[in-house]
């Protein structure tokens, strides 16, 4: 029987998604993979890559797709989703977020269930946890 090879990619819209991007890859070490331009300064969509794992974004719009998915600023800074990183230097990646200026929601602290991470805002509000327990690796 052939292995069912899924792959969760998180999606989201930014207001601004050109600086979004921009400071995503210096707070939190995203790497750019694909970025397609779209009229008067936007972005149509793009793909940034941590390691083996992706995220997908793009200016906020009112086509189909951006009526269903809504920025925290349009939610009154509320979020319905956060996304955790599996992030090898933990204490290192938390102070290059500290230096970026991500708003840190939680400290860096050790967890009871194992590793080590931290909540944080980003520019625009999302919220996003980064730790250093790997729920693929820590039970094995």
């Amino acid at each position: 029987m052939k292995e069912n090879k899924a792959c969760i990619i998180p999606t989201m819209r930014y207001k601004n998604a050109r600086t979004a991007i921009d400071w995503l890859c210096i707070a939190f070490g995203f790497e750019k993979h694909l970025i397609v331009e779209g009229e008067n300064n936007t972005i149509t969509h793009a793909q940034l890559t941590y390691g083996n794992s992706m995220i997908m974004l793009g200016s906020e719009n009112e086509n189909e797709y951006g009526k269903l998915v809504k920025t925290p600023q349009s939610l009154h800074g509320n979020n319905t989703q956060a996304p955790y990183i599996v992030v090898e230097k933990i204490d290192e990646h938390y102070e290059k977020a500290v230096a970026a200026g991500a708003k840190i929601l939680i400290e860096i602290k050790d967890e009871e269930y194992g590793g080590r991470g931290y909540t944080c805002k980003d520019t625009e509000e999302y919220i996003w946890n980064f730790g250093s327990y790997d729920p693929w690796t820590e039970n094995e």
